[in-house]
């Protein structure tokens, strides 16, 4: 079995690690610069410990921020990466920020 980095050049990846929010992280794992903030989300879902109170089922659920500013799920890993991310060896942290969908209620049914 071939290794990552044998499979793709070297600045081709890209290691990031995703802060939650009680300061645990997921990663580092290295991501192919093309890879998309939406498959960047499955990826935290499935990685998600599950000891943890809030826990996001769906995509949706959850919002990356890097340098201040929340990613949109179309947008590359290259797109998002700030100057700091040029830094030689070095891994882009990631915040998350999980928050559930709430299920809407139908007006009028709530007890008074």
């Amino acid at each position: 079995m071939l290794d990552r980095r044998q499979q793709m050049p070297e600045e081709d990846l890209v290691e990031l690690k995703f802060r939650l929010y009680d300061g645990s992280d997921i990663g580092p794992i290295r991501y192919s610069s093309s890879s998309t903030v939406a498959m960047l989300k499955e990826r935290i879902i499935s990685e998600w410990p599950r000891d943890k109170k809030i826990v996001p089922k769906v995509s949706n659920d959850v919002k990356l921020i890097n340098a201040g500013k929340i990613l949109e799920n179309s947008s590359t890993i290259a797109q998002c990466k700030s100057p700091f991310g040029e830094l030689p060896a070095g891994v882009i942290t990631m915040h998350v920020v999980v928050q559930p969908t709430l299920t809407k209620t139908k007006t009028g049914s709530l007890p008074l």
